[in-house]
């Protein structure tokens, strides 16, 4: 039996809210922005403008459940639109979610947070749309909006390190995305060892010093509390204590930044991009993150290319936005062959 769709939590217009997006396509698609906590669903039309954007919590657990909610609030919200708005009806759909996705297959291969395993999302939800979907990693797709529209756009090779509760990211070399077949850019788990200090849990995944166990947000929470046995309620309570003075949040906070410079290091030595993008609640800390950030990649780089370091310019949208072009992606596919005509 399928689990029931809860209430949508809010809906309304979104003028305003979203820039014009860049659909090279020219046709209405759907946008689906699944979270752990939230989906937000919204409805561009043909001249990437953001028509309206739906929130609800996300059915957990129930990969039956999930599909059905997802192909509701497509239809539910295609059909809001259907009069007044003839030049809005969607061509296509465009998810993404958090955890290990295969691009090319459609396929979620572990979602812990939602509860899905080897689960084909994109083929299932195109059968019950009867629309063609394309399916994504969510810290992949986060970084393509800064890529294409956001704060890498001119860049040939760039990095986008999302830092939230846990740390993804994505990377771009010569102007594509890399991918690996759903395995890579799993930059929370790049192995790092903060000089003289010990890591401070092993890993969800196993791994015993993953960088999101110092630098995420929820890592420098949980590292704060174990060294002072206070709850801290988010990375931003730990850095304004810091900044008050509080040894233990400035040790912290310090071991975060010498594990996300580390990191950044490794990726520039590997990589060269030409630009780090910041994204997530600690990129909003400004001057306080990225001055010290700065400065210890100084101190760990010799005949390295410098990569810019600098903040996101899509906040909690930026979901929203990449799967609006990804699928606008999915119909250049679908209209270049047509458009190519057979082959002579």
């Amino acid at each position: 039996m399928s689990t029931p769709a809860p209430p949508a939590t809010a809906a309304g217009p979104a003028p305003g809210l979203f820039p014009r997006l860049d659909l090279r396509a020219g046709r209405p698609v759907v946008a689906v922005d699944v979270g752990g906590t939230l989906t937000k669903t919204a409805l561009v039309d043909g001249r990437g403008e953001v028509l309206e954007v739906r929130s609800e919590p996300t059915v957990l657990r129930s990969a039956t459940g999930l599909l059905d909610q997802l192909a509701l609030a497509v239809a539910d919200l295609a059909a809001a639109h259907a009069e007044g708005h003839p030049d809005a009806v969607p061509a296509a759909v465009g998810v993404h979610v958090p955890g290990l996705v295969d691009d090319a297959r459609g396929t979620v291969l572990l979602a812990e947070n939602l509860g899905l395993r080897d689960v084909p999302l994109r083929d299932q939800l195109a059968a019950r749309t009867g629309l063609p979907v394309s399916l994504g990693n969510d810290a992949r797709g986060a970084g393509t909006a800064e890529f294409r529209m956001g704060a890498a756009r001119g860049a040939r090779t760039a990095v986008v390190i999302s830092i939230g509760t846990g740390i993804g990211g994505a990377v771009f070399v010569d102007g594509r995305l890399h991918d690996g077949d759903g395995f890579g850019c799993e930059l929370g788990h790049m192995p790092v060892l903060v000089p003289g200090r010990r890591a401070p849990v092993v890993c969800a995944c196993g791994g015993p010093s993953c960088l999101e166990q110092w630098a995420s947000a929820g890592g420098i929470a949980r590292s704060y509390a174990r060294v002072t046995g206070r709850p801290a309620h988010g990375a931003r309570e730990v850095f304004d204590a810091a900044r008050a003075g509080d040894d233990d949040a400035a040790r912290v906070v310090g071991d975060g930044l010498d594990a996300l410079a580390l990191a950044v290091a490794q990726l520039a030595t590997v990589l060269a991009p030409e630009v780090v993008v910041i994204a997530g609640g600690l990129s909003r800390a400004g001057a306080e993150l990225f001055d010290p950030l700065h400065e210890r990649l100084e101190q760990l780089l010799t005949f390295h290319r410098r990569p810019r370091l600098v903040p996101a310019r899509f906040g909690d949208g930026a979901g929203v936005i990449a799967s609006a072009l990804r699928a606008d992606e999915l119909l250049e596919q679908l209209v270049l062959p047509l458009q190519q005509g057979p082959s002579s």
